[in-house]
């Protein structure tokens, strides 16, 4: 019985990391990403997400429950799972090592950037191009977000290899080696996008 539950509890983390989380990174990536058209363009991008109806109940439905629990049960594999290199090549453990520490970062980056952005307009301030400005222009702030969007891509991009494989959709070893790359490109690609906004801020 607990082995089923411990069954249920890892495919559901790894579909939440995929469906809704990773989409939600995408898009918020993506979104972002209009800084680089300049003050306008993400000013504009911005209003029109945060004028999408039942907004408050959609982030909770689809963002903010799926993270929490993805996050503590996260938490969970990361401190109690056990050393994996009876099952995977040298390669791959460094990417399951890696999953992990990028995780909790991730989870530390994510926290403090709701803070700074969803309580703050919470309590009033404008989530606008002079807000993301403002945080970044201080030197730690820009690193400690360069370090945590980089982290929380591989976390997504390296978490989209397990999840093919878990879930049966890459079951050969060649398939596995084709997602590697597809992966790592995915990860070149938002990386990319991810510090090139950052950059458009300041």
């Amino acid at each position: 019985m607990a082995g089923n539950r411990e069954f249920f509890n890892r495919r559901l983390h790894s579909l939440l990391g995929v469906i809704p989380i990773g989409f939600f990174l995408c898009l918020h990536l993506v979104v972002n990403h209009f800084a680089t058209g300049g003050v306008e363009s993400f000013n504009h991008a911005a209003n029109f997400m945060e004028s999408l109806p039942f907004l408050h109940i959609l982030e909770w439905i689809f963002i903010f429950l799926p993270l929490l629990y993805h996050a503590i049960y996260g938490l969970y594999i990361a401190f109690t799972a056990t050393a994996n290199v009876g099952n995977f090549g040298f390669f791959r453990n460094w990417m399951y090592l890696l999953q992990r520490i990028t995780g909790v970062i991730t989870l530390i980056f994510i926290a403090w950037h709701v803070w700074e952005t969803r309580i703050a307009m919470a309590l009033g301030t404008a989530l606008n191009f002079q807000m993301m400005h403002h945080i970044l222009s201080h030197p730690g702030m820009f690193v400690f977000y360069a370090v945590g969007i980089v982290c929380a891509i591989f976390h997504f991009s390296n978490g989209l290899w397990s999840f093919m494989v878990s879930w049966g959709i890459t079951i050969t070893p060649r398939s596995q080696v084709i997602s590697t790359y597809v992966t790592m490109i995915i990860f070149l690609l938002l990386s990319i996008i991810g510090i090139q906004t950052l950059f458009a801020f300041i």
